[in-house]
């Protein structure tokens, strides 16, 4: 399968749990009952680990290999899921999937990041890093969402936009700014939420929402806690130091008001009950599109507007 590496804070937590899925795939009488006792275990270790999560630490949950990614939420969530490719310039990039799904019957657009289980996969969906052919396939869907009236609901979960030199040529930067400016004009709802890693313009570039919700576990920052120590400090050892000073857990742009909602976590993090995740991502997603169905479109382009307008205003005394 080709497993990422286990964050070593983690390792406990892990070994319990592949204890336990061993016990209960036996089904004996004997299993059983020492699965009672591993699952207390594990419970019990979960909290401890992660009763105090430093801000690295949620940087390494937000990226267990394990967390459900964005095509885990449409078929979660949605029904009749028609998926597009392709950008019409270029070529398809499978790093972000985008189409059409039906949420609760009413019909919706869906652009989201996907990364892969196993290596094969994460070679074709490059780790999640989009390339230009990605935002512009994004945008071509949300701009047919928009031409239709449908909702756009946003997945975002990447280490940030791919920096090859390929993705440079086909203008990655140019791509990317585009999207701030289409997205902020378009007359349809948008939803947003950040599942696991929102990194840099990568995320951004498909984030521009009315809303964007965060879940508890995820992170959202202008860089890379690594790409930060790697800049600032010149130390690759400074990625603790870095992800504090970055403020990129979902408590944090709570208080600064970068995002509008926390969505709480399974214990221990979404990959630990994936579907309860998925179910508790679901009723956000439907509270706030309720919420929005009530605004004009012009009255949708103005909040949208004023709330990313508002980032970062300070007072001085």
């Amino acid at each position: 399968m080709g497993s990422l590496p286990v964050p070593p804070f983690l390792a406990r937590v892990e070994e319990l749990r592949a204890r336990l899925a061993e016990l209960e795939s036996l089904g004996t009488t004997q299993a059983r009952e020492e699965a009672v006792a591993v699952k207390e275990a594990l419970e019990e270790e979960v909290r401890r680990v992660t009763a105090n999560l430093t801000p690295w630490q949620k940087c390494l949950l937000a990226r267990h290999p394990e967390r459900p990614y964005t095509l885990d939420y449409i078929r979660g969530l949605f029904t009749d899921w028609v998926e597009l490719h392709g950008d019409r310039r270029f070529a398809d990039d499978p790093a972000i999937v985008a189409g059409f799904a039906r949420l609760d019957g009413e019909s919706v657009a869906i652009v989201g990041h996907q990364k892969g289980r196993d290596t094969k996969e994460r070679l074709y969906r490059n780790f999640g890093q989009p390339k230009p052919e990605g935002y512009r396939k994004a945008l071509r869907v949300m701009e047919l969402a928009a031409k239709f009236g449908r909702p756009i609901v946003c997945f975002v979960d990447t280490p940030g936009a791919y920096p090859g030199i390929d993705a440079e040529e086909r203008g990655q930067a140019e791509a990317i700014a585009y999207n701030l400016r289409a997205m902020a004009m378009l007359e349809v709802p948008i939803v947003v939420v950040i599942t696991g890693e929102g990194g840099s313009g990568g995320a951004l570039a498909i984030a521009v929402g009315n809303r964007v919700l965060m879940m508890e576990h995820a992170i959202y920052s202008v860089i890379s806690p690594e790409g930060c120590a790697a800049i600032l400090w010149k130390d690759q050892s400074a990625v603790q130091q870095a992800a504090e000073a970055l403020k990129l857990t979902a408590t944090d742009l709570l208080r600064f008001r970068v995002v509008d909602e926390v969505v709480p976590e399974p214990l221990g993090g979404a990959h630990m009950a994936p579907q309860l995740a998925i179910r508790t991502v679901g009723q956000a997603i439907r509270k706030h599109l309720h919420e929005l169905s009530r605004l004009k479109p012009k009255e949708l382009i103005q909040r949208r507007y004023q709330r990313f307008r508002a980032l970062g205003v300070f007072a001085e005394r």
